[in-house]
This record gives C-alpha cells, structure tokens and sequence, in this order.
C-alpha cells in the first residue's frame, strides 16, 4: 500500500489526479477517468453515484483506507480521486491489482 500511496502522490504532483468525489464524477461522465480510488469512509451517497457511474462507464474502482487519498496528495477531506489515462495510471493499476498486493499493506 505503501507503494500505491507514493505513486498517488506523484500523479497528483504530476497533474493527472481529479481530487474530490463531484469533480471525480464529472471526470467519469466526460469520459477522461481511467481509474477511480474512493476512501472507504465516504458515505454512502457518495459511494452510490461514484459506483454506479463507474460500473455504467467500465471505469476501475478500488477502495483505499481512511484518510489514505487525503494524506498521499496532501489535501484534507478528499473521498474521491478519479486519475486520468497515462504511465502512472498504469502503475497504479499494476499494484493495485497485482499479485504482489494481496493481503499485503
């Protein structure tokens, strides 16, 4: 997880991280989201529309802890990032679902 959360941070240095679950949504309907990350304390209206219009929109979804996209991108109160299509969004989604990943933080 660990690796997953520095990489986060350097897309969002880099510019390719919407941060925020209204201007993630608005990201997922325009098409430019290629991967979506929601902390797992949003509530759960939140978690219904970023849900729904990714699963509508075959965009990937991955739950991050608490606070983890707040402190990785060093925003407070952020739920939501949705990371638009590139080499980082790649990585991102290598370790997110990699083998390597499971049950390991």
């Amino acid at each position: 997880m660990k690796n997953v959360l520095g990489l986060l941070g350097l897309s969002c240095r880099a510019g390719q991280v919407i941060l925020g679950a209204e201007m993630a949504l608005k990201e997922i309907k325009a098409g430019h989201a290629a991967l979506v990350l929601l902390d797992e304390s949003a509530s759960e209206g939140t978690r219904k529309k970023i849900t729904d219009a990714c699963a509508y929109r075959h965009v990937p979804l991955h739950m991050l802890p608490t606070d983890a996209i707040s402190q990785a991108c060093g925003k407070d109160g952020r739920m939501a990032a949705a990371i638009r299509p590139g080499k980082l969004c790649q990585q991102l989604l290598l370790l997110l679902t990699g083998p390597e990943n499971n049950g390991q933080s």
